[in-house]
């Protein structure tokens, strides 16, 4: 898998930022086929950060509903998979740039 298609996006939260400020720890929403190896690898590439520690998880698929003129319209959301990754002490990633 190339890097580049490994990291989708960064996850922007409240809590994530909690978890930045105490604990050096940044989250992304990843590909599903991606292990931890080529994440790890993804982020000290696109970011210039060593990496300690590398957590995943997947979330399942939601089912959701909505009413139409034409009656209940069902589908499922896709699962995406989670990445917790946590940099060496004293680095940091910008995740905002300049905005």
């Amino acid at each position: 898998m190339k890097l580049s298609e490994v990291l989708i996006k960064p996850i922007l939260s409240e809590k994530i930022n909690k978890q930045t400020e105490k604990m050096n720890r940044y989250a992304f929403v990843v590909s599903r086929k991606a292990n931890k190896l080529e994440i790890k690898k993804a982020v000290e590439e696109f970011y210039g950060v060593q990496v300690k520690n590398v957590n995943t998880t997947v979330m399942p698929g939601k089912a959701k509903s909505r009413n139409t003129k034409a009656g209940v319209v069902s589908g499922r959301k896709p699962a995406k998979k989670k990445a917790f990754v946590t940099v060496a002490d004293g680095e940091s990633i910008d995740l905002y740039g300049t905005v």
